[in-house]
């Protein structure tokens, strides 16, 4: 296996001058870095990431906290870390984050305090004043995605404005009879997602001068909004003109459901979402978008942006990101009578 030494002797500098020349770290002639790049190319020397450590002090590795990986928003944010981060010449470390319980707490107490990282992005996970003190005690660049976090820079869209905005939405068509199916937590956190899209929705409907509608709690995904839908719908002499739902997954399940129940949407249900998924036009659900993949790369941007300069490019502590209402055929007015 070719050495440092060995391209540093073809070159004809230093070990010192190769390593700098290959790492990018430290001045060095651009015809010095140019004669070391091609007689590592000759060789096949491939740098060495530890020994490239060494000399920067950095690990080029993240660690990115999230709570699921196999639901839209997440992995699609994922991939948008990771994207950005393989341009930037970075690995990725990946903690899955349960709800509680001892796996969680190793994650904090252990396994981040021993692994390498030169930053931290945090992607929609409640954390608890523990945690949080715990990962600020790193001295690692923290950013958080989804959800704000405290004193630290943070990438969200406003959930409390998009929720009213889709209840507005089904409102102005005409309907009175609406119900939310969102998140299991919503009632009992109310500063998270799910509780701010609750919030949204109650907001819109009291302003209107409507009852609050029926809330069904379940959790964010598509199987979920099914069986959720099936007791909303279930009863025809309750049953809701329009469902606001707090993702598109729910939007989708309620959709399949009403299509099991006999229901025509957009006829005899209309249904908005909130979320912009991928499936979204082929369903013909109208949706307040967000883009997750986009978001993963802004979050690398500023993570890196700290570690670079850690004082003058600070961003604000929370930073709202635009929506795109897409108005689609999942919604009209009510049905007469």
């Amino acid at each position: 296996m070719s050495a440092i030494a060995d391209v540093a002797r073809l070159a004809g500098v230093s070990k010192a001058t190769a390593s700098r020349a290959l790492s990018g770290h430290g001045y060095v002639a651009d015809e010095t870095r140019e004669r070391v790049t091609a007689a590592a190319a000759e060789i096949g020397y491939i740098a060495s990431p530890n020994a490239a450590s060494l000399i920067t002090g950095r690990s080029k590795n993240i660690g990115v906290l999230i709570p699921f990986v196999n639901r839209w928003f997440f992995g699609e944010l994922l991939e948008g870390i990771e994207s950005a981060l393989l341009g930037e010449g970075y690995d990725l470390t990946l903690y899955n984050l349960t709800v509680g319980g001892i796996e969680r707490e190793r994650i904090f107490d252990f396994f981040l305090a021993r692994k390498r990282v030169d930053a931290i992005i945090a992607v929609g996970v409640e954390l608890s004043a523990k945690e949080l003190e715990l990962l600020t005690r790193l001295g690692k660049p923290i950013v958080g995605v989804g959800v704000p976090i405290e004193g630290i820079p943070s990438l969200s869209i406003d959930d409390m404005t998009a929720a009213r905005l889709a209840t507005e939405h089904l409102i102005s068509l005409g309907h009175t009879r609406i119900a939310h199916i969102g998140g299991g937590q919503a009632e009992r956190m109310g500063h998270s997602v799910h509780g701010k899209r609750l919030a949204g929705f109650r907001q819109a409907m009291d302003a209107a001068g409507l009852p609050d509608g029926d809330f069904w709690p379940t959790e964010m995904s598509m199987p979920d909004g099914f069986s959720a839908a099936l007791q909303a719908l279930g009863d025809p002499r309750r049953r809701p003109t329009a469902v606001f739902a707090a993702c598109d997954e729910i939007a989708f399940g309620t959709m399949i459901a009403a299509q099991r129940l006999g229901i025509q949407v957009p006829g005899e249900l209309s249904v908005v979402g909130i979320d912009g998924h991928e499936y979204a036009e082929m369903f013909g659900l109208t949706t307040i978008e967000q883009k997750p993949r986009e978001q993963g790369g802004l979050a690398v941007e500023i993570a890196l942006a700290m570690l670079d300069d850690a004082a003058s490019s600070r961003p604000p502590t929370e930073t709202l990101l635009p929506l795109r209402f897409m108005v689609r055929s999942s919604t009209t007015s009510p049905p007469r009578g």
